[in-house]
């Protein structure tokens, strides 16, 4: 498996973990919560969705700004999910489980958008 394998099964993997979620979040007996979570869920899945495309790229320079793009919507991510643990959305053990994920996939899309940078 190539990084760029690992990131598309790993985002892909998170996108449908964000689903789930959302489908909890939003289908609560109590404390329904839809704001935040549809910002997480629109972010979540967006880390994914730019990683499928820059897999199309049609320059290097394509590829890296897609990559970056999905950076941004992974550090987006990180701040719903803290958001929704704080206001107590989520239980500690939930939270943990999922920031991780989004951790590792901010881990690895740095390392890819270091790497795929242009050298001066």
């Amino acid at each position: 498996m190539t990084e760029n394998n690992a990131i598309q099964d790993k985002s892909e993997a998170f996108a449908l973990r964000i689903i789930k979620l959302y489908k909890h979040l939003a289908t609560r007996d109590i404390n329904k919560e839809y704001v935040l979570s549809k910002q997480l869920l629109r972010s979540g899945t967006s880390i994914g969705a730019n990683v499928a495309e820059a897999e199309c790229a049609i320059s290097k320079e394509d590829f890296t700004a897609k990559m970056y793009i999905s950076l941004k919507e992974c550090s987006e991510t990180k701040y719903w999910l803290k958001l929704l643990y704080k206001s107590e959305y989520l239980s500690e053990n939930e939270f943990m489980s999922i920031y991780n994920d989004c951790l590792e996939l901010f881990r690895l899309l740095t390392a890819i958008t270091k790497t795929s940078r242009p050298r001066s």
